[in-house]
């Protein structure tokens, strides 16, 4: 349960950094992806994404079981509309590898 709940937090704040790179996409400038403390992000089995305001009274049941997302993870939603993450390096030249053009 946990694990699950950690990974579709995982999913949402990944959403809402897609949000964030469709708006660079348009201005052609990556926008950084502000994640603050006692913030979550949920992603649900609906697809449905929601912020939430955390307190720390129960930070160590959430970190229980909780993963580190590894430096050039990716998030996209693919063409099924599924969100999906990918761990590899995503900038070549100093540009996305997968952008227009």
């Amino acid at each position: 349960m946990r694990l699950t709940s950690i990974r579709t937090l995982t999913a949402a704040a990944a959403l809402i950094a897609l949000t964030s790179a469709a708006n660079a996409q348009q201005s052609d400038a990556p926008t950084a992806w502000d994640i603050t403390p006692k913030v979550a992000y949920g992603y649900d089995a609906n697809g449905k994404t929601m912020v939430y305001k955390m307190g720390t009274s129960n930070a160590k049941t959430l970190l229980s079981g909780a993963k580190k997302v590894k430096k050039n993870t990716f998030f996209f939603i693919g063409e099924n509309g599924q969100l999906y993450m990918k761990t590899e390096p995503f900038i070549e030249g100093g540009k996305f590898k997968y952008g227009p053009g």
